[in-house]
């Protein structure tokens, strides 16, 4: 213990050398102004919604314990549901999981070895022969190694078997996007990979009702489907949530906040940056603003918001994931096509930058709420 003391002492001085941030990429994370670290949390707190349906009786959850009460729902009505995944039998990492176990026994909730690939190949093979797969892959950024199993397996084992077979059935759950402090690997917002994928649905809820509702919509949906948890939610956003069963339309975009001027879209984490956006423009500028949250990515309901922009002429995207080849492309495409002559300014696309996920600089990537009210002042300024 001694030598491996005076080891780490003599290492000390190197690894703060290494770890202190060059000069010339700007000052270290612990000098940067309050004001900017927090920028994407503080200044854009969670803003409780009410039950979006009449399911009987309501509590007040937080996202996680809405995911939690989907998945208890959905195994109590479907006896054979299965959860599995990285340490899903304790309750996961974020506590979704967290009595399932001793509920429903260690035969319906379970641990698999760390392999993404292996995790959804066997919940493929699960769903395939009518077992109900729920699947948790631990973080988003580690997904891509069953990228093959969910693009080439998944999501074309109906097509290629001629409707004969199909894993409809599964639904893989992965919590998504920044939290203040992931970085690289722990921060991704991977839905523009798989949204280019016909034969799955991709879905991103808002907020603790929505993700119930959406979450057991999911799993009972005939197609397999990758169901993104925004993690920074998980414990910052509390609100009343139906107790009972109840499912969310997929593939059907909500209009949150109705208006006249801007058509503003998101989904995801990004419409509580969006509403305060949103009330920025109100407030500061005069401005109305009709939000719309897509809440199912692929496939995406695309009859909302280009009837909204027929409307306003003028449409402002924004996601946490970078620009390029991003979700909003998608958006300003389609919205270009069907609304050209109605459009009063070009699109803006409000996204993370074009680099990797930050840790110290987290609040300059992030699309906060500043830079989305930047863009809607261009769009009814030009």
């Amino acid at each position: 213990m001694a030598a491996s003391g005076k080891v780490v002492r003599s290492l000390l001085p190197r690894i703060l050398r290494c770890t202190a941030v060059s000069p010339s990429l700007g000052p270290r994370r612990d000098s940067l102004p309050t004001t900017l670290q927090r920028r994407n949390t503080g200044d854009a707190p969670y803003t409780p919604e009410p039950p979006p349906v009449q399911a009987g009786d309501v509590a007040k959850m937080t996202l996680v314990e809405a995911i939690k009460s989907g998945l208890d729902v959905a195994m109590e009505k479907d006896t054979t549901a299965v959860v599995f995944g990285e340490d899903v039998a304790f309750g996961g990492v974020f506590r979704c999981s967290v009595g399932l176990r001793d509920k429903y026994g260690a035969h319906r909730v379970f641990n698999t070895p760390l392999s993404e690939q292996g995790i959804v190949g066997f919940g493929i093979g699960l769903a395939i022969q009518g077992t109900t797969a729920i699947a948790e892959i631990q973080f988003a950024d580690y997904i891509h190694p069953a990228f093959d199993q969910l693009v080439n397996e998944a999501a074309k084992f109906r097509y290629r078997s001629g409707d004969l077979f199909d894993c409809g059935p599964l639904t893989v759950r992965t919590p998504c996007g920044a939290v203040g402090h992931g970085a690289l690997y722990h921060s991704q917002s991977v839905e523009g990979f798989y949204a280019h994928v016909p034969g799955l649905k991709v879905v991103m809820p808002r907020g603790p009702a929505q993700a119930k509702g959406l979450l057991l919509a999911s799993i009972r949906d005939p197609n397999p489907v990758l169901f993104l948890e925004p993690k920074s939610l998980y414990r910052a956003a509390v609100e009343e949530v139906p107790l009972g069963d109840y499912t969310l339309p997929l593939s059907s975009a909500e209009i949150i906040q109705e208006g006249s001027d801007v058509t503003v879209v998101g989904y995801g984490a990004q419409i509580q940056v969006l509403r305060h956006a949103c009330d920025m423009a109100r407030d500061e500028l005069d401005v109305s603003c009709e939000l719309i949250d897509l809440r199912t990515i692929l496939p995406w309901d695309s009859d909302t918001v280009v009837k909204s922009v027929c409307r306003t002429g003028r449409l402002v995207v924004a996601h946490e994931a970078p620009l390029t080849q991003g979700f909003a492309g998608e958006v300003a495409a389609t919205v270009q096509e069907e609304c050209f002559v109605n459009l009063e300014a070009p699109i803006q696309r409000v996204c993370g930058w074009d680099t990797p996920f930050p840790l110290a600089y987290e609040p300059f990537y992030l699309p906060d709420k500043f830079r989305c009210f930047e863009a809607i002042k261009r769009v009814i300024d030009f």
